[in-house]
């Protein structure tokens, strides 16, 4: 029997489309074979089974390169033959929100979905408030923003909810590393809510750790910071996703408290040939 395909193309409906670059279909097939995995896997062990996407989009996105248009993160997970008991979806674009919603209603009309239209950062506590709190919840959480605008602070009160696993899009090529000089600014302070750290500054301008040693230091930070709330870290968990040049934009990595869950993660790895190991 065929396995699931997260990658599934649909015509345009006039609603919203935000463009995404081809290398989103390896992110989308990584990410949608995980959710098959951590759904069929878990359906039987926990009465509830809780799908947080704190960057929805629309639910669909375009392809630059050719204007093909294809499913994304929540209407992914919506579309698992085995499915979430619940869907929580949050977005700061009111019109991805709207859009999201729009299709949900109309292709996925019996699943249990609620909506945020905000910052995930700053409605953290409302997202949680809509979290079952029942002992037999378990939780998978996919956090894709567009650059480094997700802050510890918010994974780290999500993490509260004690059984969460975490897929986790690094920006680290796209953002971090082409926004150095930017970023060492005392003015900015996006590094410092990414890691949790306002002195991460010190070591880069005495120079024990120099510039080329941002990403490492960054992708370290945050092993560290995981760690810190209980996360097993792993680095055969983190992979590289390439642009069709083979240069590098950004690395999704994977934290759980649970051998399951990263055995799961791994199962799924393995069958992603396009995947690099980071480092």
């Amino acid at each position: 029997m065929k396995g699931f395909d997260p990658i599934s193309y649909k015509k345009d409906d006039g609603l919203t489309l935000p463009d995404i670059g081809l290398w989103g279909i390896k992110k989308y097939k990584l990410f949608g074979s995980y959710c098959d995995i951590f759904t069929s896997g878990m359906k039987y062990k926990w009465d509830e089974r809780v799908f947080i996407d704190l960057f929805s989009g629309a639910g669909y996105a375009k392809l630059r390169n050719d204007g093909k248009i294809l499913m994304t993160s929540s209407l992914i997970a919506a579309s698992v033959p085995s499915k979430f008991t619940k869907y929580i979806a949050c977005d700061a674009n009111e019109d991805n929100i709207n859009s999201l919603k729009q299709r949900v209603e109309r292709e996925f009309t019996t699943l249990d979905f609620n909506y945020f239209h905000g910052d995930a950062n700053k409605i953290v506590d409302k997202i949680i408030d809509a979290i079952p709190k029942g002992s037999k919840t378990l939780n998978f959480c996919f956090v894709d923003p567009f650059s480094l605008d997700i802050e510890f602070e918010t994974i780290k009160k999500i993490a509260s909810m004690r059984r969460v696993d975490f897929l986790i899009l690094l920006a680290l090529q796209m953002d971090a590393n082409r926004n150095f000089v930017y970023y060492i600014n005392e003015q900015s302070t996006k590094i410092d809510k990414f890691i949790g750290n306002t002195n991460w500054r010190e070591p880069f301008k005495e120079g024990r750790i120099h510039q080329k040693d941002f990403i490492k230091y960054l992708a370290d930070s945050y092993d560290s910071n995981m760690k810190s709330i209980g996360y097993r870290v792993d680095p055969d968990l983190k992979f590289k996703i390439e642009n069709t040049s083979n240069a590098p934009l950004y690395y999704l990595a994977y934290y759980s408290k649970s051998d399951v869950g990263n055995d799961f993660y791994k199962k799924v790895e393995k069958n992603q040939n396009a995947q690099m190991k980071m480092f």
